[in-house]
């Protein structure tokens, strides 16, 4: 080989030396960047999603903003109840006449449990969570409430109800009634209805009923025979869509359209609120909306 050759060779392995060095030393090399994730544009006024795992906030929209609640307060009931001691899922509640003409006074939604009949706790969440029955709500109230009336005892449970609201951090909480019927000071947040719900998904009974697309309930009559319910449908139609585990739906003429949402897909958990949606198609639109996003901020 001539030394011209020779030459030649050297000259070009100390360019690509120099190019490369240039090239590592500028990050041309450097992976390229992850595509940032689009923030989702929701009608609602409010919402809110976290990370299940760590309790880190995924997004936000008025998240410490106090809205009414409506029916997602029943999460809150459910709650409770399912916190007390020594507590039997199959005690036996009796219905009252007060509650069937509570619901008929508020003109309020219903789990048509008939007055005289035995029906148990268990079978009252299931009323009062999927078809919203307010008349569940109330009998688990009176049950877990202390005092010597319905009403004494009623507002004894609201009590316990805004002591575990404190219990959870719930800041910008407050509660007047077990069905979310206000009574002119019944609010919360979707960040505090999100920590709400991360806390009561924990309870293995809670999620039992929550996931529940439709439960069929036998009671006891005044006579002891056997009661079969009319089906109690799941008023929450996101269920099973995307990983979709519940949790609760909620709407009133002031509140508009609610819900407080909780999925798993490919190990990764979010939980979160939308409150005051304008519509149940814009409320179910911005739920996909915020649980899509959060899997991909998680991820």
């Amino acid at each position: 080989m001539t030394t011209a050759i020779k030459g030649i060779r050297v000259r070009r392995a100390v360019a690509v030396a120099v190019t490369t060095g240039a090239m590592l030393a500028t990050g041309a090399l450097t992976a390229a960047p992850a595509q940032a994730v689009t923030t989702p544009t929701i009608t609602a006024k409010g919402g809110f999603v976290m990370n299940s795992a760590t309790g880190t906030t995924l997004y936000t929209k008025a998240g410490d903003t106090k809205r009414l609640t409506a029916s997602t307060t029943k999460i809150m009931t459910a709650k409770v109840v399912l916190s007390q001691s020594n507590l039997n899922l199959d005690a036996k509640v009796t219905i009252k006449k007060a509650y069937s003409d509570y619901i008929v006074s508020k003109g309020a939604s219903s789990a048509r449990l008939i007055v005289g009949d035995k029906v148990t706790v268990r079978q009252l969440l299931y009323g009062m969570m999927l078809p919203s029955g307010c008349d569940a709500a109330m009998a688990l109230a009176d049950k877990y409430g202390s005092g010597t009336t319905v009403s004494a005892r009623v507002k004894s449970f609201i009590g316990k109800m805004n002591t575990m609201a404190r219990t959870l951090g719930m800041a910008n909480t407050h509660f007047d009634s077990f069905d979310g019927i206000s009574n002119g000071a019944n609010y919360s947040t979707p960040k505090d209805l999100t920590k709400l719900a991360r806390s009561a998904m924990k309870t293995s009974a809670f999620r039992g009923v929550v996931k529940t697309k439709s439960y069929t309930a036998k009671t006891v009559t005044k006579t002891g025979s056997t009661r079969t319910m009319a089906a109690w449908k799941n008023t929450n139609t996101l269920l099973g869509w995307n990983g979709t585990l519940g949790i609760k739906t909620g709407s009133g003429t002031e509140a508009k359209y609610c819900l407080v949402f909780s999925a798993t897909k490919n190990g990764e958990s979010v939980v979160g609120a939308v409150l005051t949606s304008s519509s149940a198609a814009n409320r179910t639109t911005d739920v996909q909306k915020l649980i899509n996003y959060g899997y991909a901020k998680i991820t």
